[in-house]
């Protein structure tokens, strides 16, 4: 089937927009080929090691939640730029006030001046979807949030699916299953809100009630406990170095690891990848702070503005309520517009809309 042909006679509605995504995206099913590694070669557990479960052979790991605490690991080393990689399957019970986190951080080595990427995924109510959002901070620059929130063209309870942080000195990637749904180029006017110095990978799994679904109207209920998110097929990818000195761990130099991530295809994003991103962004993309004019009059240094993009959202980078109903989109919960930054044990900084 030639999707891009079909795609280009689509008339949008609720069914053809399930199958054309499926032909769009099934084209990217096996274009990564990762050399994946056990827990105990690239992992450590961050807190409650209790919460923490290991499939016999170390290939998989689940993060359980529970009434007494969540659960978290973290890479066993630091990293100057590198690949981050999991396929992860998320709770399938009620999830509302819940945030699974996957991401990069070094706040425990710069505690005021950190570099972090995310990817988090915040629980909603029975019947209605996940959603997640993905953001950057270099610097400790967490006054300006770079939140950009999706939703899903898949249910992420029901399998695993790979979702991938390629961070090297050029650019930032974040990919679902092979699709990259947003690209970050390194800009010079960014300066040292560009993340830069080495981190760490984290998983997380924890209990953001106050903040999580409809601004903290919806909340964990422990009835459902435990809540279980499995993490597999592990991927570390980079030059692991010291943190303070900055000294390369292993003999080879990291010019060596960087120069080979640049070289690597992921870091190239092809044409049809493109065509993915855009048809991703434009049906499944609710809020970006590109087009939030109310938080930033003008757009950060990085930040490209879409035509084909930017006539979807109103000024607060929100999504206009009519095209909800013209793309078939369904997120009627509130975003309130008052933001407010939570941190767990071991989980990332996030804003709340």
């Amino acid at each position: 089937m030639d999707c891009s042909r079909s795609l280009s006679k689509t008339v949008i509605t609720p069914l053809s927009l399930l199958l054309s995504s499926f032909c769009l995206f099934a084209n990217f099913a096996a274009a990564f080929n990762f050399s994946t590694i056990t827990f105990d070669q690239g992992y450590t557990p961050l807190f409650s090691d209790f919460n923490i479960i290991r499939s016999d052979d170390d290939k998989t790991v689940s993060l359980l939640l529970n009434r007494y605490s969540g659960s978290g690991f973290i890479s066993s080393e630091y990293y100057n730029y590198g690949l981050f990689s999991a396929k992860i399957k998320l709770p399938s019970n009620y999830s509302a006030g819940i945030v699974v986190a996957f991401y990069t951080s070094n706040v425990d080595v710069f505690e005021k001046s950190h570099d972090e990427l995310d990817f988090e995924f915040l629980g909603n109510i029975r019947g209605k979807p996940w959603r997640f959002q993905t953001n950057l901070y270099g610097n400790g620059s967490t006054s300006r949030g770079r939140e950009e929130r999706y939703s899903l063209w898949f249910d992420p309870t029901k399998q695993f699916h790979r979702y991938t942080i390629l961070w090297t000195s050029k650019s930032i990637i974040f990919y679902v299953d092979e699709v990259p749904i947003r690209e970050v180029i390194r800009n010079p006017a960014m300066g040292s809100d560009y993340p830069s110095k080495p981190m760490s990978l984290y998983a997380t799994i924890w209990d953001a009630s106050t903040w999580a679904t409809s601004g903290g109207k919806y909340k964990v209920n422990y009835n459902f406990q435990p809540f279980v998110s499995e993490f597999t097929d592990l991927v570390l990818e980079g030059c692991t170095v010291d943190p303070i000195q900055q000294i390369p761990a292993a003999a080879a130099p990291c010019d060596r690891d960087t120069d080979a991530l640049e070289a690597d295809d992921i870091n190239t994003i092809s044409a049809e990848g493109r065509k993915a991103m855009s048809w991703f962004r434009e049906r499944y993309m609710y809020y970006s702070y590109c087009y939030d004019l109310m938080r930033y009059p003008v757009p950060p240094p990085e930040c490209v503005i879409v035509p084909s993009e930017r006539h979807l959202f109103k000024d607060t980078g929100r999504l206009k309520e009519a095209l909800k109903i013209k793309f078939g989109r369904h997120q009627k919960h509130r975003r309130r517009g008052s933001r407010r930054g939570r941190r767990d044990a071991g989980g990332a900084a996030t804003t709340s809309f």
